[in-house]
């Protein structure tokens, strides 16, 4: 057996444990500075939106070999024209060109193609989008958004029937849309609708990844009304460590084919659908298999910490083990309170807990009283 199986079989029986849920603060403050990173790169950097979003005409031409750097040639000869003082123009292969400017008229399309001919690319071919098209395809990425949102509440509402799971998988969602996004706001990657797919398509790779996880918590934890063995928490925390050379696994197969469909993408093809698609999916798989172990499982343990019954079956726990319990809602840590239970004085002769005696005397010593 591989050191990775008997870390897994390690892990799967408790003998070796990484403690997710006790150290959970660490993982809250490291996921939100990386979340607070990407929400503040919305701002200083705003997405870069495709033409399919806000609309314009694309040109696609093919540059000669001998045109070393087509991009800054192509830019100045588009901004010469007045037309459009600010065109995106990104390579599209070897020889392939892509520029978008705003919207034309079919007078300035042919302007601005006769521009392009002359700065020495060839096959010149344009479409033109316009902004409502961008908007319908906004909006219609929004309602599936909401669709799927709401459809995961209602699958684990009904699969674990436990609103807190539903509560802390969506929080691990958007998580993992929120990191994404900031990923494409800093890397000036080109918002396109095969990036709405991918966002997407993350949702349900990281909603399948806390359902595994979850569904190892619900075993682990059911009858625990009558057990005194493990707390809540550290049931959890098993099922985490049971479930996660397996979701080491599952990423890094994900990842790789990914990872290489990216590199295609950027430093291959250099534009296109393609690229748009791997980097959400790789940034995303990649947030979705941390928040399912350092976000999800945590923040369902401290919701579940708040019920009664839970803090009940913690101070049995801690009973049997001789451990102080831990306090009730409302009610002071021990450490708090004063440290230990002050005890309760008894009256005088019953310190030792035996009923007095009245003192017996020999016979010598009366007899000696009487003299």
């Amino acid at each position: 057996m591989s050191r990775l199986g008997r870390l897994g079989g390690h892990l799967y029986s408790g003998e070796v444990s990484v403690d997710f849920v006790g150290r959970r603060r660490l993982w809250y403050v490291i996921s939100g500075l990386v979340v607070v990173v990407a929400i503040g790169a919305l701002f200083l950097k705003p997405l870069n939106f495709g033409i399919e979003f806000e609309g314009g005409v694309e040109f696609r031409a093919k540059v000669p070999a001998t045109m070393a750097d087509p991009v800054p040639e192509l830019q100045s000869a588009v901004a010469d024209t007045g037309l459009d003082d600010d065109p995106l123009v990104v390579t599209s292969g070897d020889d392939g060109v892509r520029i978008q400017t705003e919207a034309l008229s079919a007078a300035e399309i042919e302007t601005l193609t006769s521009a392009v001919e002359k700065a020495g690319a060839s096959d010149v071919s344009s479409d033109f989008v316009g902004p409502s098209w961008g908007k319908a395809i906004a909006q219609r990425a929004l309602i599936g958004l909401a669709v799927f949102l709401v459809l995961v509440v209602l699958f684990i509402g009904f699969y674990f029937r436990e609103w807190k799971m539903s509560l802390a998988a969506l929080v691990a969602l958007a998580h993992d849309v929120v990191i994404t996004v900031g990923v494409y706001a800093l890397t000036g990657f080109e918002v396109t609708p095969a990036t709405v797919t991918g966002l997407l398509t993350i949702l349900g790779y990281s909603l399948y990844d806390t359902v595994v996880v979850f569904d190892k918590v619900r075993e682990n934890t059911r009858g625990m009304a009558s057990n005194s063995r493990r707390t809540y928490g550290e049931s959890a925390n098993l099922a985490v460590n049971q479930t996660l050379v397996r979701s080491i696994n599952t990423t890094v197969a994900a990842l790789l084919p990914v990872a290489a469909i990216l590199y295609v993408g950027v430093f291959q093809l250099g534009s296109g659908p393609l690229k748009d698609l791997a980097l959400a999916l790789f940034v995303g798989m990649a947030a979705g298999a941390y928040s399912s172990i350092f976000i999800a499982t945590p923040l369902l343990v401290q919701l579940k910490q708040r019920e009664p019954a839970v803090r009940q079956q913690s101070r049995r726990v801690a009973a049997r083990r001789g451990e102080a319990p831990p306090p009730m809602v409302g009610e002071p840590a021990p450490a708090e309170a004063g440290g230990s239970r002050p005890q309760r004085q008894r009256p005088m002769g019953q310190q030792t807990g035996r009923r007095s005696q009245p003192q017996r005397t020999s016979r010598s010593q009366r007899s000696k009283g009487r003299r």
